[in-house]
């Protein structure tokens, strides 16, 4: 039984042991998401190789996080309505599961479709993992110390993901990465089931409609949405791509005209043009752009344009997540400190913009400091803004649609992680096959360009000694042209990175538009007073 009497529900919930022990569950169910998202990037490389398929490469991130930019929404605002600890529980086991089928796929059809099972689970998590804490720590201020408590465990296990993953898929094999969920998911049932409360939001009197046309409507526009960018460049403007980009702009459409008739809509379209949230819910969307770009492809990158091995490659991608983390609990340290917190969000965006410009220009045979520093200026950049987002949001939205408004927040940051992956693939299978078309004319072997049509030929060492070999006695430089190969992998990944630098630079601009939002520490009377500023 929580002893209600001796806490003040105006700052906090429950005591402090009970407290601890609830936030040690959403810190270990932040652990699950958190490794999950870091460590299969570097094992996709090999994962592709062994099962083939490259032409669903980038189906196996957007798969997961098509599935999550659909749950999250939806269950943001269920967690308001019926409160959150039913369905993290459900997500967790949901989520669990799914990472054994994961593990289990032996084509790479199979591994997409678990991944979008996993996606459902995890988009569940992340759209009421963050509102469970505003719901326990109501003063904004203890809410920022615990949310610093989840934000490192989000952060540690970041930092763990993509070493990690290099080792097991070296040593272990590919699988492991899925099957490393079982026992975090296992523990964070448990100690949800026991030690988190099931906080409902008081509505007496009021009738509740649930908008399930809505999140029907969310699926199909963001569905239609993503197969468009997988089609459209292959395709062209044909009766199936026309289709679809109906269908998503008609989905589109009908979201903003029947979310707004709506009491407690799925998407909350007022929160998107109030002019205090708009440039938040912007920046969102271009950080998940840039960082899911980031963490998905700069593993090809090192690993099929820079022959590195897997465990080299995770050790580089680690500082993208330290520095993420870094970023994060430095900002909850400092920004209760300076008189305008906005100032965080321009550096945020300038040192993430000035890391993914640097991806374009040092080359593979820098030293790997070089490399390790590029990726923390780029975490650190995204940890400071991505910290913020949370907070800003959290401190302008009234109580009862803080998960809204947190799950919005979050599933615009992932739907920028799905278009950031999906339009960085699309680039990437359209220049590849370019260049490689272009390097094989240039040695007069182009009757070989099906041997390198698809990049999984730069991560398999034992097939390129083959295919070499088999050049050299066919009269051809087999070294150089495989050379040329990696060339123009890079230079398409290159592409994408150029996309979401650009991403970075328009974010570092719509900061401008973010009310100035002030979180100094004042006494609690001057709170009650208003003394945390919010601009009209």
């Amino acid at each position: 039984m929580f002893q209600a009497s001796t806490v003040d529900p105006a700052r906090q919930l429950l005591p402090f042991r009970q407290s601890l022990l609830a936030m040690l569950g959403l810190a270990f169910v932040a652990m699950l998401v958190a490794l999950d998202q870091t460590i299969v990037g570097t094992a996709m490389p090999h994962i592709v190789a062994e099962l083939r398929g490259f032409d669903l490469y980038a189906w196996v991130a957007t798969s997961y996080m098509l599935a999550s930019v659909i749950t999250i929404p939806i269950f943001g605002r269920l967690g308001d309505l019926y409160g959150r600890k039913r369905f993290l529980l459900a997500a967790i086991a949901l989520f669990t599961v799914a990472s054994v089928l994961c593990g289990l796929a032996n084509t790479m059809l199979m591994l997409v479709i678990a991944r979008g099972v996993q996606g459902i689970g995890g988009g569940i998590l992340i759209g009421t993992i963050f509102a469970s804490v505003a719901d326990l720590f109501p003063d904004a201020r203890l809410r920022l110390r615990w949310l610093v408590f989840v934000s490192t465990a989000f952060g540690l296990s970041n930092i763990v993901g993509p070493t990690l993953g290099g080792l097991l898929t070296q040593y272990g094999g590919w699988r492991q990465v899925f099957f490393v969920n079982v026992p975090i998911g296992i523990v964070s049932f448990l100690f949800v089931q026991h030690y988190l409360p099931n906080v409902r939001q008081s509505r007496v009197g009021q009738h509740i409609r649930l908008d399930w046309l809505g999140a029907i409507v969310i699926a199909l526009t963001f569905g239609a949405l993503q197969l468009l960018i997988e089609f459209l460049p292959d395709d062209g403007i044909t009766a199936t791509t026309s289709s679809l980009a109906v269908i998503a702009l008609g989905g589109a459409v009908t979201l903003w005209f029947w979310e707004r008739r709506m009491g407690y809509p799925i998407v909350p379209v007022d929160m998107l043009v109030d002019r205090k949230l708009a440039a938040l819910f912007a920046m969102s969307l271009l950080g998940g752009f840039g960082l899911f770009s980031l963490v998905f492809y700069v593993p090809l990158l090192f690993q099929g344009g820079y022959a590195m091995s897997p465990h080299d490659s995770g050790m580089l991608i680690t500082p993208l997540v330290l520095g993420t983390t870094i970023g994060t609990i430095a900002n909850n340290r400092i920004v209760t400190r300076i008189r305008r917190a906005n100032i965080i969000m321009y550096v945020g965006f300038a040192l993430f913009a000035l890391a993914s410009l640097s991806v374009l220009v040092i080359t593979g045979t820098a030293p790997h400091l070089v490399w390790m520093t590029c990726m923390l200026v780029s975490g650190l950049g995204l940890g400071l803004v991505g910290a913020n987002l949370t907070i800003f949001s959290q401190q302008i939205v009234p109580r009862d649609n803080l998960g809204a408004a947190t799950a919005l927040l979050q599933s615009l940051r992932t739907f920028g992680g799905m278009l950031g992956t999906a339009i960085t693939g699309a680039l990437l299978g359209q220049l590849y096959v370019r260049g490689v078309h272009r390097s094989l004319d240039a040695y007069q072997a182009t009757q070989w360009f099906k041997s390198f049509a698809s990049p999984e030929l730069l991560i398999d060492r034992n097939e390129q000694v083959a295919l070499v070999g088999r050049l050299i006695e066919a009269g051809h430089a087999g070294d150089a042209m495989m050379d040329a190969a990696r060339n123009a992998l890079v230079e398409s990944i290159h592409a994408g990175m150029a996309i979401a630098a650009a991403t970075a630079i328009l974010g570092l601009c719509l900061v401008w538009f973010v009310p100035p939002v002030r979180l100094a520490r004042f006494t609690d009377d001057e709170v009650a007073n208003g003394a945390v500023e919010q601009s009209n």
